[in-house]
Formats: structure tokens, C-alpha cells, sequence
């Protein structure tokens, strides 16, 4: 059973992680975007977690630098928006 939702995890990660790059690509989303970032973040996460699962630390690294970008560029994008309201 754990193989399973490790599996899905996985999968998912995969799925989030294209769409962002596929959105992006196509023009439906910006890189600014807090939806592109979103995708990122859970793309980056489900796919580090199962790459801790199997114990592939380079991969499981890779992905919680891609996620912790993600985060970097959300926190960003919401300190501006709070500097421009009055």
C-alpha cells in the first residue's frame, strides 16, 4: 500500500512539474506568476519525498533546491505586492 501513494506521490510531482514548464511555454501562465510558482513548489516536494523514500539523496537535494526556489520567488512576489499597497 505504500508503494502505491509513493508511487502516486511521485507521479504527481512529475505531473506538476510539466504543467508548470508546459503552461509557461505556452504562454497561459508568467514566470511570475503565483500558480507557475505553486507548481514548482509541489512538484519539487512530492518528487523529494519519494526520492528520500528510495534514498536517492542527489535527487531528493535537486528537488528541495527546485521547491525552495519556488518559495524564494513566492515570498518575493508577495513583499512586493504588501510595499505597493498604501
Amino acid at each position: 500500500m505504500m508503494n502505491l501513494v509513493m508511487t502516486i506521490i511521485g507521479w504527481s510531482g512529475v505531473i506538476f512539474c510539466t504543467l508548470g514548464y508546459l503552461f509557461l511555454s505556452m504562454k497561459l501562465i508568467r514566470a511570475d506568476s503565483v500558480s507557475f510558482q505553486a507548481l514548482n513548489i509541489m512538484g519539487g516536494l512530492c518528487l523529494a519525498v519519494t526520492a528520500l523514500d528510495t534514498h536517492d539523496l542527489p535527487n531528493a537535494a535537486a528537488n528541495v533546491l527546485w521547491m525552495s526556489i519556488g518559495l524564494f520567488a513566492l515570498s518575493r512576489q508577495f513583499s512586493k505586492r504588501e510595499q505597493k499597497q498604501p
